[in-house]
């Protein structure tokens, strides 16, 4: 016990962040990382004994041993041991498990935690050293056995009925089933035809502006209540509308203020970024992580440059406000400044244990085009955005003065407005993104006027330029986006945060979903794993229950409930349903078989359309006597992407060829330029990007867009998901019968179930 050089020894998770950690200390201590988690359930073995309390059985993660052994050396010399590790539940439970390695040589164990790695607030840190938190451990441990007992115990009924290597995330799964709705309301939907009328007028100063009907005989036209149903009765208004004297019936102006938006917490910067890049939401979340253990800022060498990114919190400290509202004032003047801070309400559910996204410095030095030259183009993009909203949070609000002209034609109303901004207010560092509607259908927008005259009175007589008729048709409700899936699934408080970036991507990595003008849309396998889940799970995977559940766990680290109570309430009904639908896993294997119109051509019976590893196919049924098998002869049509053509700047498609799928031009035979579909991942040894490419021999493989001057390649597709044994920056996709689908690192061979992924970052 003790130490023989002094040092106090700092742990954090990260290199990187323990790196930038290290240069704000100094020489008095020691950092190091314990890169991830070092204990886990095991991956051979659902590692739950329920019979004993949901008692879970943890082992050291592979190749976690040498890195445990080098934090008990470390700790051994330390005068004192300082867990760092992040602030939040996950983060908790790790110092928890660190603690427990290393306590036999060093028992002067603490625990800090910082929202921002910079100078002060480690400083702080460090003054307020505190016991683990063992209510927040029995909660993220509740929710890790929670979703083992889920995975391990409902995926392998996935497997039985449609084929090994699917899974059936509690989280996820709800994702999957929002989803897959949509698509059914879509597909219900039946569009109803409706017309619009608009009027050119001119004022007698010659000015012209367009105005909208908007009343017929008192009558407002609202979507699904009154409107011009049909060209029939459009062109019956159309002709009295000709011969009508159109009056200035009022003109009135009205003061808006528009509130300045708060700062982001981790769903709306996944919102923002989402809609603003069209960066997926997982490569949202890598970039911030980034910003928030450290970037190299020149001569300022590796700073933090943003808070901690997980967080459902709006809360600010009272330090960054100060610094924030003397930059306004410097920046934009004193009118721009509120007399108090802006403060904003955070949401009941949320977890208050650090503050909102922010910059950490707020000065004119770390001004984002001020250390653009230091960061990637993706950093910037997201560092830049993080800038500009925190600032933008606590400016004046913006006042817009709106003018609207009614306009009377016998029993028709027509109405034009037009809105012209008299102070910008928070406008100055932040133009909010138009908001997706998130999902909601409706009308098409109607004619809309662009230019208001400036003299124009009263009960002036107008011109009838031209009247303007349009056929419309109602709307279907939208299909969800990333970013409109995010908030759909934080207002109704499923999951955390922190995961939403995990689940989508793994919904993309096991093709239960793709991309279809840039909405999320279920595939044939993603409805089809859907409609077997909730029909025979309807009260585990729905959306009351998986919010619930959210709630209880609060409830533990609150110390409001038990880890037992909370897993007993959990458990025995989803242990009674699945007992239930074990017993009829043959059935629902053959109600999920099609028949065919194809007659085998072996032996002469009709084909089933089955399901198999790589998607539907034809087999014989007659089998086990025939053992005949094809594929289903369906050529998809090409997907559209978010590309652009290098040669014409027409939006590329994504093709399947002979080799797999590729990125082709949607103007051939036109223009025939193709180039390898990118995987969004960064390589790991010059930054470049990694691009799908084929062998001589015609085998897929994935390798640097730099070549030859980089050579770095794999065989199987990268994830931007970092080693947790030892750090390196992506893990290869694996599938193989016995284990189904899994990442492994091309370094040190370290291999992950998707779902333990899932599990820890929530």
């Amino acid at each position: 016990m003790g130490s023989s050089d002094g040092k106090k020894l700092v742990i954090v998770e990260s290199p990187a962040k323990a790196k930038t950690i290290n240069k704000i200390l100094g020489k008095d201590y020691k950092v190091a990382a314990s890169v991830g988690h070092i204990i886990d359930l095991p991956k051979s073995k659902f590692g739950v004994d329920v019979e004993n309390g949901y008692q879970p059985e943890y082992t050291v993660i592979k190749g976690k041993n040498e890195v445990i052994k080098e934090l008990k050396v470390q700790a051994g010399k330390a005068s004192e041991v300082l867990l760092a590790t992040d602030p939040d539940r996950e983060g908790e439970a790790i110092a928890y498990f660190i603690a427990d390695s290393i306590k036999a040589v060093n028992s002067a164990i603490r625990r800090i935690e910082f929202n921002e790695i910079t100078r002060p607030a480690v400083l702080k840190a460090l003054e307020h050293p505190r016991e683990i938190d063992l209510d927040r451990v029995q909660a993220q441990q509740a929710r890790r056995v929670m979703d083992r007992i889920v995975g391990y115990q409902v995926s392998p009924i996935l497997w039985s009925t449609i084929f090994k290597g699917l899974s059936a995330g509690r989280v996820q799964s709800v994702a999957l089933r929002l989803i897959c709705e949509r698509e059914e309301e879509i597909g219900r939907f039946t569009p109803v035809e409706y017309w619009t009328i608009a009027a050119k007028l001119e004022t007698q100063s010659r000015e012209s502006f367009v105005a909208k009907l908007i009343k017929i005989g008192g009558q407002t036209l609202e979507p699904n209540k009154f409107r011009i149903p049909n060209e029939q009765e459009a062109k019956a208004h159309y002709e009295r509308l000709l011969k009508e004297v159109y009056r200035v019936a009022d003109i009135r102006t009205e003061k808006v203020t528009k509130k300045p938006p708060a700062p982001f917490i981790t769903s709306t910067l996944q919102q923002d970024a989402a809609r603003r890049f069209g960066m997926s939401t997982s490569r949202i979340m890598s970039i911030a992580q980034k910003l928030y253990e450290g970037i190299g800022v020149g001569e300022k060498g590796e700073v933090g440059l943003i808070t901690y990114m997980r967080t459902d919190s709006t809360r600010v400290s009272a330090e960054a406000l100060q610094s924030v509202r003397e930059y306004i004032t410097d920046t934009y003047g004193l009118d721009y400044l509120p007399p108090k801070p802006n403060v904003y309400q955070t949401k009941k559910s949320a977890q208050d244990a650090h503050e909102a996204i922010r910059p950490t410095y707020i000065s004119k030095e770390f001004e984002p085009h001020k250390i653009k030259q230091y960061l990637s183009a993706e950093e910037f993009k997201i560092y830049d955005l993080i800038w500009k909203r925190f600032v933008a949070s606590q400016l004046k609000p913006a006042i817009a003065e709106r003018l609207i002209i009614d306009v009377q034609a016998a029993e028709y109303l027509f109405r034009a407005e037009g809105e012209v901004v008299i102070f910008r207010g928070f406008l100055q560092a932040y133009q909010p993104e138009a908001e997706e509607k998130n999902g909601e259908g409706g009308e098409e927008e109607g004619n809309q006027p662009a230019n208001l005259p400036k003299k124009i009175s009263p009960g002036e007589v107008l011109k009838l330029l031209e009247l303007l008729m349009k056929q419309n048709f109602t709307r279907p409700p939208a299909r969800y986006t990333e970013s409109s899936l995010v908030k759909t699934l934080d207002n109704l408080g499923i999951g955390r945060p922190s995961t939403y970036a995990q689940i989508i991507s793994t919904l993309f990595h096991r093709k239960y979903v793709e991309k279809v003008e840039r909405a999320l849309s279920p595939t044939e396998l993603g409805k089809t794993v859907n409609a077997l889940l909730v029909s025979h799970f309807p009260n585990i995977f729905n959306v009351k229950f998986t919010a619930l559940m959210e709630e209880e766990l609060d409830k533990i680290e609150q110390n409001q409930s038990t880890y037992q109570n909370t897993l007993d309430e959990f458990y025995h009904p989803f242990k009674q349903t699945l007992d239930q639908v074990a017993g009829k896993v043959k059935d629902l294997k053959s109600s999920l078989q099609k028949k065919s119109d194809i007659i085998c051509d072996l032996c002469g019976r009709p084909m089933l359309v089955k399901w198999g590893r790589n998607g539907q196919f034809l087999a014989c049924s007659g089998f086990p006597e025939c053992k005949n098998t094809r594929p289903l002869e369906e050529t998809p049509p090409p997907k559209e992407s978010d590309e652009k053509c290098e040669n014409c700047g027409s939006p590329m498609v994504v093709k399947r060829g002979r080799f797999g799928e590729f990125l082709a031009c949607s103007r051939y035979p036109e223009c025939k330029f193709t180039r390898p579909i990118s995987t969004g991942v960064a390589c790991p040894e010059d930054g470049g990007k990694i691009v799908q490419k084929q062998s001589r021999k015609g085998k897929i493989f994935y390798g640097c867009n730099n070549y030859p001057k980089c050579k770095f390649a794999l065989w199987n597709r990268p994830r931007a998901q970092s080693c947790p044994s030892c750090g390196f920056p992506l893990m290869e996709e694996k599938t193989t019968r016995k284990d189904g689908f899994y990442l492994q690192c091309p370094k040190c061979k370290h291999r992950e179930a998707v779902e333990a992924v899932i599990e820890r970052e929530t």
